[in-house]
């Protein structure tokens, strides 16, 4: 059997919503061809060489998917049956654990659950038949993931060639309540325009995911170093030697970070040790300075790119959100001359609280979070 993707060479890339145009940018540097944006992600072209590079380099992209199969699907019984056509044991061992994930919208099968449940049911069965035994199902720390995706009456059966959400750098061992993600922190890095030519500073640097982004990028580590995220190892065409050579290639790029370049603070101590934790984990990472310090006791910011991710709601234990901002925003306006800031606001109506006019707007979820980054330009 020809699976999908190896008919046109074609992938799709999953991305939170409002990243698809820069993603779609990133992949097209990452050697990706014929990349146009989709529902909730990107379709690209590209070998599988092109596959393994975009799940080790690329900052914004949140998996990859290998289409295997995509039909009309009108009954769960035809789900199955189709899916029984696929030749499951050309892409995993019985020894191999697998999990499914799916997700069914406008669909006459209405649960994704029980749509998961009959591709479960076609590829146990296949294995039963052909080797007379099952593999196991784990849907914790799986060794191959599957992705069902129904939208009216299409379905397609995909590899995740990912394994795991590539947001998980691997870096953050330690975390504070509501962290941000990681692809969401390297798109604000992205969207700022920060180049190195400044440092870069965050005054409520949490756990440091942002530091962390911003010197994995100025540094060039791989979004991908510390990641055990290898799906694409299932695929019939990964070349291991190939996949060690492109990621020495990549890896002999990592360059050193000025002194003082990037750094931050947070006033909770629990904070400063996990961000130091976190980001002394990338090599060279210890160079990132962090220290516990209140920035209201800063003397000033002046000439620097500020970026940050303030508390908000379920982050501020604090009775008054709109004095905390505007206290923040008094200190952007009288201490931080000739700086940009780049504000991260997980509760939009906070943008009022902090007195100043933004000169520019971007919509950007976290998790669950409808947010928006502000752009501030600090005369």
């Amino acid at each position: 059997m020809t699976f999908a993707y190896q008919e046109n060479n074609t992938f799709f890339a999953q991305v939170s919503t409002g990243l698809e145009e820069p993603a779609a940018t990133e992949l097209n540097a990452l050697g990706a061809e014929n990349v146009h944006v989709g529902f909730r992600g990107v379709y690209f072209e590209g070998t599988v060489d092109v596959v393994c590079r975009v799940n080790y380099q690329a900052r914004l992209v949140t998996r990859v998917l290998a289409p295997l199969l995509v039909f009309t699907c009108h009954s769960p019984k035809y789900l199955y049956k189709r899916a029984r056509e696929i030749p499951w044991s050309d892409l995993f061992d019985v020894s191999d654990t697998f999990a499914i994930y799916a997700n069914v919208s406008n669909s006459r099968i209405r649960h994704s659950g029980y749509a998961a449940l009959c591709l479960k049911d076609a590829v146990v069965d296949c294995f039963r038949d052909e080797c007379g035994e099952r593999p196991n199902v784990d849907t914790d720390n799986p060794d191959v993931c599957f992705n069902l995706h129904i939208q009216g009456d299409k379905a397609t059966i995909s590899l995740d060639v990912s394994g795991q959400s590539l947001h998980r750098r691997g870096y953050r061992t330690l975390g504070v309540e509501a962290p941000m993600q990681e692809t969401l922190a390297a798109a604000i890095i992205q969207f700022s325009g920060w180049d190195g030519a400044r440092p870069l500073y965050d005054p409520m640097c949490g756990s440091g995911t942002l530091l962390a982004e911003a010197y994995m990028k100025y540094c060039q580590v791989p979004a991908g170093y510390l990641s055990q995220a290898k799906g694409f190892c299932f695929l019939p065409e990964f070349d291991p030697v190939a996949w060690e050579a492109m990621k020495a290639q990549a890896d002999a790029l990592i360059r050193p970070m000025p002194p003082g370049l990037i750094a931050g603070s947070d006033i909770d101590a629990k904070a400063i040790e996990a961000s130091r934790q976190n980001i002394s984990r990338l090599p060279g990472g210890d160079a990132v300075e962090v220290v516990r310090k209140d920035y209201c006791a800063m003397a000033s910011l002046k000439d620097v790119v500020i970026v940050c991710n303030p508390p908000y709601g379920i982050r501020l234990k604090q009775d008054n959100l709109h004095a905390f901002y505007k206290e923040f925003g008094d200190f952007l306006k009288q201490r931080c001359t000739g700086s940009e800031a780049y504000i991260y606001f997980g509760e939009r109506p906070m943008l009022k609280a902090l007195g100043l006019k933004p000169s520019h707007k971007i919509p950007m979820v976290n998790g669950g979070l409808d947010g928006c980054l502000a752009r501030y330009e600090l005369y």
